[in-house]
């Protein structure tokens, strides 16, 4: 009898299991579809995918009123809204998973001698240029003649 309610119980988790990968894959297919835009001191729009790739640029007319320098941190500023507006609504498509998978069972719960098993958490990525000080030790250091004159948006730490 026991054998017979853990094999239905069973059955249920891997019909849940299931339609869990039925709906992951029709949000890996809705997530795709995710752009997002910012706008940055009203002259310099750029726009990213679901992959955080840039897929767009866009200047006003009177960018000239910027000078190069402005420009580039414009632009380095409106891709990291338009990628963190993507992360925001891709959380937001994975949140009813993420609920549903919340309320099934653990792997540690179903098969013995898993205890302490964990899968990794992403580490975050730095938004800090490269060779800046909140970069890890061992970073290619900044070219010595950088540091004596101003960077230009062809400087190659750009």
């Amino acid at each position: 009898m026991a054998n017979e309610h853990a094999k239905a119980q069973m059955a249920d988790i891997l019909e849940t299991v299931q339609e869990q990968m039925r709906a992951i894959a029709q949000v890996q297919q809705d997530r795709a579809k995710i752009v997002a835009s910012a706008t940055v001191r009203k002259r310099v729009t750029v726009t990213v995918n679901a992959d955080y790739k840039v897929i767009e640029t866009k200047f006003t007319p009177d960018i000239d009123d910027l000078t190069y320098t402005e420009i580039a941190k414009a632009v380095t500023e409106a891709a990291q809204q338009a990628a963190t507006e993507v992360a925001r609504k891709t959380q937001e498509m994975m949140a009813p998973l993420q609920q549903e998978r919340a309320r099934l069972p653990k792997i540690t719960e179903l098969v013995d001698d898993m205890e302490g098993f964990a899968i990794p958490q992403p580490v975050e990525a730095s938004l800090a240029p490269p060779n800046s000080p909140e970069r890890e030790p061992g970073s290619a250091p900044e070219r010595e003649e950088n540091t004596e004159r101003a960077r230009t948006a062809t400087d190659s730490s750009w």
